[in-house]
């Protein structure tokens, strides 16, 4: 009877913890990116700029975040499409203002640092899909890290970087937008 009772009172307290959650203000999970968030350029001309991101309830034991923006849907043999990818976001950090993936890195947060996407430089790189295509699914996912840096060589590919990332992660939590033309 005490190992029911201690059940129950168990998962009564795991089922009270809230959840590692990510939002935005310019957009719902799933909902459309407006094209102030679109890449300017590849023929698209959208203002590139990064929408404002938050998060709660990160895991215990949480020492830094990082940030990457997938697209799975692009035409590239299967790897998709990297967007923005920030490293070493301070544990006390709760959100990226709008436009906070600027060139540069100078809007990040102290200590946090972004690494070259698929376009080619450390910055948010809004969707431009080909048009024609189905809406792409843009995959924004925040990692909660038990480690304060993470020791990603310098030049490092976004898939190492990746790697190196999930190889450390205690949590995450992912956001969706779509956009097409």
């Amino acid at each position: 009877m005490k190992s029911v009772i201690l059940a129950v009172c168990l998962g009564l307290a795991a089922g009270s913890a809230q959840a590692f959650e990510l939002t935005s203000p310019d957009f719902d999970d799933g909902g459309t990116l407006a094209d102030e968030f679109v890449f300017d350029g590849f023929g698209c001309t959208g203002s590139n700029m990064s929408p404002a991101l938050s998060w709660s309830d990160a895991p215990e034991g949480t020492k830094s975040f990082a940030l990457m923006v997938h697209d799975p849907d692009a035409p590239t043999g299967g790897a998709g499409f990297w967007h923005w990818v920030v490293l070493d976001i301070p544990a006390g950090t709760t959100e990226l203002a709008k436009d906070a993936g600027e060139k540069g890195g100078a809007k990040l947060p102290e200590g946090a640092r972004a690494i070259a996407n698929d376009y080619g430089f450390a910055g948010w790189g809004g969707p431009c899909p080909p048009e024609g295509d189905d809406a792409h699914r843009y995959n924004i996912t925040l990692y909660a890290l038990p480690v304060e840096k993470l020791e990603v060589p310098e030049g490092a590919s976004t898939a190492v970087t990746g790697f190196m990332i999930n190889g450390q992660t205690i949590g995450k939590a992912t956001l969706q937008g779509k956009y097409g033309r």
